[in-house]
């Protein structure tokens, strides 16, 4: 695809980070699920054995926590409410059949979007609260009982909403053609800026010099 027919959606240090959370979250889940479904047990081979997993799993999942945290800063501003996201929602309907419809003036992101990031946010703040109520050895002794059973059950519920939400992420970002170039390249076609999202497309080229 030629940069000129192209414009910048992803910086590099948002992209890197981005496949770096990809992978600890792989791994994280797939500890947990071993651990939810007993049959699944072999996948905590993936983090060298059940031992190994068990110390590994926490540190992967604050590495993911810093990971989104940092993607917050630098993407927050971008995923703020807005009176046209209304608009958005009120013609859900035709944007899942993939037209587009003149009313919805998208920004950056649009608000399916905005609600998938701060769905995101909201969840992995739970994991890493209730995460560490049940961390051994280092803070569950800390907690009573009845405090670490909450944490557990915290802890799976946000685990599988997260993995339910992360699974539907993908689906979209492959079902509408483009977009995984832009956390692959950080670049999308001028085409489908302007399709997707023409008020982020206005704005960038009023700022292109």
């Amino acid at each position: 695809m030629s940069t000129r027919n192209t414009v910048q959606r992803t910086p590099y240090a948002v992209r890197i980070c981005h496949w770096l959370m990809v992978i600890c979250f792989f791994l994280v889940a797939m500890s947990g699920l071993s651990w939810f479904f007993p049959s699944l047990n072999w996948l905590n081979n993936l983090l060298g054995g059940p031992q190994l997993a068990r110390i590994l799993h926490p540190f992967l999942g604050v590495a993911i926590f810093v990971f989104l945290a940092f993607m917050c800063i630098r993407l927050a501003r971008y995923n703020l409410p807005e009176a046209s996201d209304k608009a958005w929602f009120a013609n859900v309907g035709s944007v899942m059949k993939g037209e587009h419809n003149d009313a919805i003036d998208t920004g950056k992101y649009n608000a399916g979007q905005k609600v998938l990031f701060w769905s995101i946010m909201g969840l992995i703040s739970v994991l890493l609260l209730s995460g560490v109520i049940i961390w051994r050895p280092y803070f569950a002794p800390l907690f009573g009982i009845p405090i670490i059973r909450i944490g557990l059950l915290l802890h799976a519920l946000a685990g599988v909403l997260l993995m339910l939400l992360i699974i539907g992420h993908i689906y979209l970002a492959f079902w509408v053609k483009g977009t995984i170039s832009s956390m692959s390249t950080g670049r999308v076609s001028r085409a489908w800026a302007r399709s997707h999202h023409p008020r982020w497309y206005r704005s960038i080229q009023q700022d292109a010099p």
